[in-house]
């Protein structure tokens, strides 16, 4: 009995310590108010389509470092949506938040023509931009159910998309 109790004693806490140590985990980023901050679209957010694949694979090797999700958007820069989805993202009180909760990296699609590839790895066809994937580490898509969600993003307000964002990402951890 003595054995057990010493056991306990031992084992527990360094159950426990193990457990909060991991990066799923670890404590996120509080989601940002962003109150009344009004978002202005980006002019061209995404980089040339060539590249897109090194770009992702390189986020990748980043969140699995850092045991963050990667946010994948999927977007073309005569798209509305996309840029504004982009001013969001931008905004003072959101871009500190996104860089500490996600991998970012935009995939640029052009008119919904290339780089398409790279959505169908994680079980996505793009129907239309933007389209915005949150993924662990290990690949888990963790909003096919939403990944269209932003397509009417300069009608959302700029709360309502961080709010999904943080919805999603929460999903991981």
């Amino acid at each position: 009995m003595k054995l057990r109790r010493l056991l306990s004693a031992a084992i527990l806490p360094a159950m426990l310590l193990g457990v909060l140590s991991t990066p799923a985990l670890a404590e996120l980023p509080p989601t940002p108010k962003v109150g009344h901050a009004v978002p202005h679209p980006v002019a061209a957010p995404y980089g040339p389509p060539e590249g897109a694949q090194a770009q992702v694979d390189e986020a990748f090797a980043r969140a699995r470092a850092s045991g963050r999700n990667v946010l994948i958007d999927f977007g073309g820069n005569w798209c509305p949506d996309c840029r504004m989805l982009a001013g969001v993202l931008a905004l003072p009180t959101v871009a500190p938040w996104v860089a500490a909760s996600f991998e970012r990296v935009n995939v640029n699609v052009g008119h919904i023509d290339t780089n398409l590839d790279i959505a169908q790895k994680y079980g996505v066809t793009i129907k239309a931009v933007p389209t915005v994937l949150i993924v662990t580490p290990k690949g888990q898509v963790l909003n096919p159910d939403g990944a269209l969600a932003l397509g009417d993003a300069r009608r959302m307000s700029a709360q309502a998309v961080v709010d999904l964002l943080a919805g999603w990402d929460t999903r991981g951890h």
